[in-house]
């Protein structure tokens, strides 16, 4: 958004502003100096502002910001879980990390030669990342 100049620019740079307070108020939390109720007092403006920001985004009159604003206000709802559900994270880094692997297998293998590899491939990975994840044994 923010290389797309005008008022997408604008945009981006409100919100990429504010996901860096986002995450600085995260990681007071997860480190402990922030209180989980206090985090979630002060999410509530930042909320409605990053909401409001979607939305002039959403009309900004530049085509692909209009768009990406408009599909985040679909899933503005699922923004936000990292604030209600302590388990949650705001970030991907689980996902990535449970990835990885496989990337890496499929790079060093240069990938598999047929349909039924690639099913197999897949299927290992899932096995042995589920183990993982629940600490068994692979």
């Amino acid at each position: 958004m923010r290389s797309r100049g005008g008022a997408s620019e604008e945009i981006g740079e409100a919100l990429l502003a504010q996901a860096h307070q986002r995450f600085t108020w995260w990681h007071r939390v997860r480190e402990g100096r922030v209180a989980r109720s206090m985090f979630r007092s002060y999410m509530t403006p930042l909320r409605r502002a990053g909401e409001r920001l979607l939305e002039a985004g959403s009309q900004c009159g530049v085509a692909k910001t209009e768009g990406t604003c408009r599909e985040m206000r679909k899933r503005r709802q699922a923004l936000w879980t990292f604030v209600q559900v302590d388990s949650v994270e705001p970030t991907h880094n689980t996902a990535e990390r449970a990835t990885r692997p496989g990337v890496l297998w499929r790079q060093g293998s240069f990938g598999p030669q047929s349909e039924e590899g690639s099913r197999f491939g897949e299927s290992m990975l899932t096995v042995v990342t589920t183990l993982q994840q629940q600490q068994r044994n692979v």
